[in-house]
């Protein structure tokens, strides 16, 4: 009887197993404290957009292509809101030393972005980033569905693409 109900228990444990490697193990948003442009802290874990999916990059002033899209992405901005209520989140990765020159920048840029500073790489770390740019795409559970390094001309056309997709309910494959 013994064996009976391990090897039942096992067949459930293994077929549990199987059917969770069948969907996608989407990783929420690590639990790390990170500032933002006016002091505050905040705990990465809390960020929410209501349901509504968020873009998330990372980013550093001395990194061209960050710049090139965080700029290319505020040119089209307000319609992105409109069409699919996206937020973007923009973490700056700058050291103590530089971090102070963000809020300057993205003023002067006229970025209308949710900001936050990673001074210490906290969460950089946590997410994994390597490499600048670093978008990634979080949906409305807080769950990252898809990730991108790097930029170019027309990257943010994908970029959008994949928020429509996520709206529309549609599978994202991710990188």
């Amino acid at each position: 009887m013994k064996k009976i109900f391990l090897l039942a228990a096992m067949a459930v444990l293994i077929l549990n197993v199987s059917a969770q490697e069948g969907e996608k193990n989407l990783k929420k948003l690590p639990s790390v404290n990170v500032k933002t442009l006016d002091g505050k802290t905040i705990n990465t874990a809390d960020i929410s957009n209501n349901g509504k999916p968020i873009i998330m990059s990372f980013w550093a002033l001395w990194c061209k292509p960050c710049i090139n899209e965080l700029t290319t992405i505020a040119e089209v901005y307000d319609e992105w809101v409109e069409e699919t209520g996206v937020k973007v989140i923009a973490v700056s990765i700058d050291d103590s030393r530089s971090s102070s020159k963000v809020g300057p920048t993205v003023n002067g840029k006229g970025w209308e972005y949710d900001f936050l500073l990673d001074a210490n790489g906290d969460f950089k770390r946590a997410m994994n980033v390597n490499m600048i740019p670093h978008t990634f795409l979080i949906n409305g559970n807080g769950e990252i569905v898809w990730q991108h390094t790097s930029f170019s001309e027309g990257s943010e056309l994908q970029l959008i693409e994949m928020v429509r997709k996520l709206n529309a309910g549609e599978a994202i494959e991710s990188h």
